[in-house]
């Protein structure tokens, strides 16, 4: 099975200090639907990993969370394109959670719901956590310049072997190129 993980703010949608809490503020990045559509047709399936701790920190709820995947949904079945899974965790920072990034909970999660190794899967991400989940179960770290991206290059201390590239579409092209 070809499969790909994907943080969600600052990978696929514009990333917000003030957390993404509602649908309008759900912006695409230019190219991030379209590249997430080229993986699906090219026989990936996708997968979203996202800390939100808006959740725990009493941001927004559950409802809205919906509100805005079923956003995301609708603009990736736009331009043809789906995400076949969205894992994500509800716990603010402070919580000792295993799932919440840079802990690989959610990473181990998607590999037993897809009963795959996650040896070598492209995993994309905007900040350090990502890449750090991702590395910390055999996934190939794949850093975008999106998002936090270029602050997270900036602070070095990236995991071996992380590729980086401008944004999403750049990283796809990349990922089928080596499939």
């Amino acid at each position: 099975m070809k499969l790909v993980i994907l943080d969600r703010d600052g990978v696929i949608n514009v990333d917000s200090d003030k957390f993404i809490k509602n649908p309008a503020e759900w912006k695409p990045i230019v190219g991030s639907l379209e590249a997430i559509a080229k993986l699906n047709h090219m026989g990936y399936r996708v997968v979203v990993a996202s800390n939100q701790s808006g959740i725990g920190r009493g941001l927004f709820d559950m409802g809205a969370l919906n509100a805005i995947n079923e956003k995301i949904y609708r603009a990736l079945a736009h331009v043809g394109g789906r995400i076949d899974a969205l894992f994500f965790c509800p716990h603010a920072a402070d919580s000792n959670c295993e799932c919440r990034k840079p802990r690989s909970g959610m990473f181990v999660d998607i590999g037993q719901r897809f009963n795959v190794n996650l040896t070598d899967v492209p995993a994309v991400g905007d900040s350090l956590r990502d890449l750090q989940a991702a590395s910390m179960v055999g996934a190939k770290p794949i850093l975008v310049l999106t998002g936090k991206g270029k602050n997270t290059q900036a602070g070095g201390e990236l995991p071996e072997n992380t590729l980086v590239f401008p944004d999403l579409a750049h990283a796809v092209r990349d990922i089928i190129a080596e499939s």
